[in-house]
């Protein structure tokens, strides 16, 4: 029985942890509408917002549209 709560403790730690990280640091939310209200326009070209990205190099990427 111990290592069921162990295990269901530490998946709902790491759910909540996840969704703390989404609403800090995702572009989408937006906590400061005034003085930010579209923080996904600051994005750069080579900013890395996924959690998890396979054979993607940022740092190589280029803007491809206009500034806004």
């Amino acid at each position: 029985m111990v290592p069921l709560f162990i295990f269901i403790g530490a998946g709902g730690t790491g759910a909540a942890l996840y969704v703390l990280r989404l609403a800090l640091f995702n572009p989408d939310v937006s906590w400061d509408r005034k003085n930010n209200p579209e923080p996904w326009n600051k994005l750069g070209p080579n900013d890395q917002y996924k959690f998890y990205s396979v054979n993607v190099d940022y740092s190589k990427l280029k803007k491809e549209g206009p500034d806004f």
